[in-house]
């Protein structure tokens, strides 16, 4: 990496690849393993909504101790290495578990609650060595590897990478999942999973560290709890605090969009409506990545928050395939422009020693808040909508508009750290 915010060809082989698998297995774990349960184990959404908030658990202790011991130790590539390959071996795990599955090894009755049981704690697994690689070990990386002048660019193409996965997945595995092919599924995915993890042992250049960390390692994991950690780094933190309000109304719909694609709106080629969305999301976000190093990240933020929003209410009221595309479109373009400057800021605000520690600081606002908080009150709205439909003369539930609303009241939320953000920095 050269100083004036030029990446080499390498960083951005490794950039991309990493990022877009990275993500491509998140896909499969935040809407499709909740497709999964829902046709296979149970439609409870409790059982989704727990399922989802043990992982974030699992995923932040990964990402701080993880994200921990890579400064200690000033490498992060063996990490990501290993931490792909376990990843992509747990993730080709879960196409072998089914109620069927372990019907012979306990009575029919309990089933279900065995399977139910067994797919959380799986999900924990892939959560701990997903998290390690990508969220500690990479983003850490990235971190070491960027700088504030190229921030905004390199965060717009990584935040690209959950739709393009997305879209790859709809595209290119979504018929496996409709004609109930889940062990295909997930042994294809978790097999390039392990093919990249392997490859970046080959691909990535560890950074040398200008700054090391020289607290003990225990110490290490917890600075950033530590209220004077909060008082010598108050932009970061604000900066985490508007995540953590995007990340729990983003995760009030996300875990039940697919379902309620195809169960609410009846929408058959919904993935249609999702490659249209994620492609024109796609390009609003480079551009805007290329914005926000002009204009600035704060100041970019606030306008990105009201398309986000607006997006959300128009969603609410959007019926069938072309409304959906075009409330869709809003509302993931606000999505990824509100990712874009929010990442960049925490990069910019994180101590040069502790660039892995930030990860599972990240982990704490971004991801494990969000994933306890916000799947729960989509289950309660979609408890107290009592939206139900009948399949084989079994009445299930189903998410309704309402998680859209809910989704845009948390988001007013942000405009505190928003607002605070701006008044720490007067020229945005």
């Amino acid at each position: 990496m050269t100083r004036t915010g030029a990446l080499g060809a390498r960083t951005w082989t490794s950039l991309v690849l990493l990022g877009f698998v990275g993500q491509l297995a998140w896909t499969v774990e935040n809407m499709y393993l909740n497709v999964f349960v829902y046709d296979t184990i149970t439609d409870d959404p409790n059982v989704i909504a727990t399922m989802v908030a043990v992982s974030a658990v699992a995923a932040t202790l990964a990402t701080l101790l993880v994200g921990a011991l890579s400064d200690r130790v000033g490498r992060r590539r063996v990490f990501i290495a290993a931490g792909y390959v376990l990843w992509g071996v747990t993730t080709a795990a879960f196409g072998f578990l089914s109620p069927e599955a372990v019907s012979g090894l306990v009575p029919a009755a309990s089933a279900v609650v065995v399977a139910a049981v067994a797919v959380v704690v799986l999900d924990a697994a892939m959560s701990l060595f997903g998290s390690g690689a990508n969220d500690a070990a990479f983003q850490a990386w990235v971190t070491d590897s960027t700088e504030p002048a190229n921030r905004g660019r390199v965060e717009s193409v990584l935040a690209v990478m959950p739709l393009l996965s997305m879209l790859v997945v709809f595209g290119a595995f979504d018929g496996m999942t409709r004609a109930g092919q889940w062990r295909e599924f997930f042994v294809l995915v978790g097999a390039i999973i392990v093919v990249v993890g392997i490859a970046s042992w080959f691909l990535v250049r560890d950074r040398e560290l200008t700054v090391r960390q020289e607290d003990g390692y225990l110490r290490s994991v917890v600075h950033g709890l530590r209220p004077s950690a909060v008082r010598e780094n108050p932009g970061l933190y604000l900066a985490l605090s508007a995540w953590m309000i995007w990340g729990i109304s983003t995760q009030v719909f996300l875990p039940y969009l697919i379902i309620y694609l195809q169960r609410y709106l009846r929408i058959d080629g919904y993935a249609i409506v999702l490659a249209v969305v994620l492609l024109g999301a796609s390009v609003v976000s480079v551009i805007g990545g290329r914005i926000v190093d002009r204009v600035g990240k704060v100041r970019f933020l606030l306008p990105a928050v009201a398309v986000y929003g607006t997006g959300l209410v128009l969603m609410a009221f959007a019926r069938g395939m072309v409304p959906a595309i075009l409330a869709g479109l809003v509302m993931m373009s606000g999505f990824m422009l509100v990712l874009t400057p929010v990442g960049a800021l925490v990069r910019d605000y994180s101590p040069p020693d502790r660039a892995g520690h930030v990860q599972g600081l990240r982990m704490v606002f971004a991801i494990l808040v969000p994933m306890l908080v916000g799947p729960f009150i989509g289950a309660a709205v979609i408890r107290g909508a009592a939206e139900t439909y009948e399949e084989l003369g079994v009445v299930k539930q189903v998410p309704s508009p309402l998680i859209f609303v809910a989704a845009a009241v948390v988001l007013l939320l942000i405009l505190v750290p928003v607002t605070l953000l701006r008044r720490k920095e007067p020229a945005a």
